[in-house]
């Protein structure tokens, strides 16, 4: 299985040439001895990759995800799935994990595992909530899932689109050939990119590929090898294109690749549950995908410490990535959005119904989409199982840390898009949604 979201065609290098070395050493020393001796060096210090450390054991370790929690229902016979002719067991997979059809959104781009199956006329179809992902493709042979474990990552499965009298998940674990990656911070974790398709979906690198895409990145860049439905005022973006022979680009909406209200004479969407790819779903699948990798890099970093016998607070890997959290759970750096975004499949209705609410019945998951992405500038990351996997000292530095800015005033640059009012606001909700964080963001006296 490869990504629910391009990825690159060559990821391993960087990420696999210990594996290459490995059987170098093997080879030529001919000796029976296991490949994890390779990865300490002669001080004993780790050097292999992050998820094969014996703190973290991603592959091995027991998880407690959304997908698995649901394999084990079925294996009880406390759900069921029903297979349906064209979409196989997509509609019962997104009602049993509370994924809507509303948050559809449409890859063009020939990438994934499932690649030759895919393409700007039979795009795969991505469906999120703030836990799991679901992919789809018409005529595709399954499913594939990524679902977010509150201390182990990401974590990938597949289940068969053929009818089956018990169906299950299947865990994949060489996903991470391609999802573990600088754009994951080299934890198992999800991905956006954006990059530019010809017009059979094949990938034209040489056009250009951005790697790293969330709430930061500038609109323009964003999108290549994506349909996009909805509004999005004067902000530009390169989804709903391909380009020719000639490197021409050129629109599949025939009324514009901008500001496209629906895929009307681009695509048949004939068996996917939606007829969108909604700007709103893209934009917060943009925010979501980086903050759940800190939060994954941050757990590990502090258990990898741990388990070498180091003070977790004392280790710069530690508070340089919780560092990085605060920064990124407060938006700092979102990139402008002028004329704002309307969607066009009710996905903004629905997110913004969720979460828990304090007092004045405010919840951190309320979109703003005029100026900026969120109401209430905190990321609604900080109320998941993955924050909550956290240490308690971890937590508590994290709320440290955003106390220091939301009652503590601080007045640095890169806070100032920060109201006033918005650090007020925001340090009430947290003070009613999360109990723990009340002795540190006590209100000025």
């Amino acid at each position: 299985m490869s990504s629910l979201l391009p990825v690159r065609a060559a990821r391993f290098a960087g990420r696999r040439r210990r594996v290459v070395a490995a059987i170098a050493v093997l080879l030529a020393c001919a000796a029976a001895v296991s490949p994890r001796a390779f990865q300490r060096d002669n001080r004993g210090v780790w050097m292999g990759v992050l998820d094969e450390h014996p703190a973290i054991a991603w592959a091995t370790r027991p998880t407690t995800d959304a997908v698995a929690a649901l394999n084990q229902r079925l294996e009880r016979g406390e759900a069921t799935l029903t297979f349906e002719p064209g979409s196989g067991y997509l509609r019962s997979v997104l009602a049993a994990l509370d994924v809507p059809a509303a948050s559809q959104m449409l890859v063009l781009s020939r990438t994934g595992v499932q690649r030759m199956v895919t393409s700007p006329a039979n795009p795969r179809a991505l469906f999120y909530n703030e836990q799991v992902s679901v992919g789809f493709i018409r005529r595709s042979p399954f499913l594939e899932l990524i679902a977010h474990d509150p201390e182990q990552g990401a974590v990938f499965y597949t289940i068969d689109q053929r009818p089956a009298e018990r169906p299950a998940f299947s865990r994949q674990s060489g996903c991470v050939s391609c999802h573990v990656a600088s754009a994951t911070l080299e934890v198992p974790g999800l991905m956006t990119r954006s990059l530019t398709a010809g017009a059979d979906g094949t990938l034209k690198l040489r056009l250009g590929s951005h790697d790293l895409i969330d709430h930061r990145t500038p609109f323009e860049r964003r999108w290549g090898g994506w349909f996009v439905t909805g509004r999005h005022g004067t902000s530009s973006h390169q989804g709903n294109t391909v380009v020719d022979a000639n490197d021409a680009r050129r629109s599949l909406v025939p009324a514009g690749a901008l500001n496209a209200a629906s895929l009307d004479g681009a695509v048949d969407l004939t068996g996917y549950p939606a007829a969108t790819s909604d700007v709103a779903a893209l934009a917060v699948f943009d925010h979501q995908t980086r903050a759940l990798n800190l939060l994954t890099r941050l757990g590990w970093e502090v258990r990898v410490a741990a388990h070498e016998g180091r003070v977790p607070l004392e280790t710069p890997a530690v508070t340089s990535t919780l560092g990085d959290l605060v920064d990124y759970l407060l938006f700092v750096g979102e990139a402008p959005m002028p004329g704002g975004l309307r969607g066009s499949s009710g996905f903004a209705e629905w997110f913004s119904a969720r979460g828990p609410r304090d007092a004045r019945g405010r919840t951190l998951h309320t979109l703003d989409l005029t100026t900026r992405l969120m109401r209430y500038p905190l990321s609604y990351t900080i109320h998941s199982a993955a924050f909550d996997a956290l240490p308690d000292d971890i937590r508590a530095e994290v709320y440290r840390g955003l106390a220091r800015v939301l009652v503590g005033g601080d007045a640095a640059p890169k806070y100032a898009h920060l109201t006033p009012a918005d650090r007020g606001a925001v340090a009430e909700i947290l003070r009613d949604t999360r109990p723990e964080a009340r002795a540190h963001l006590a209100a000025p006296r």
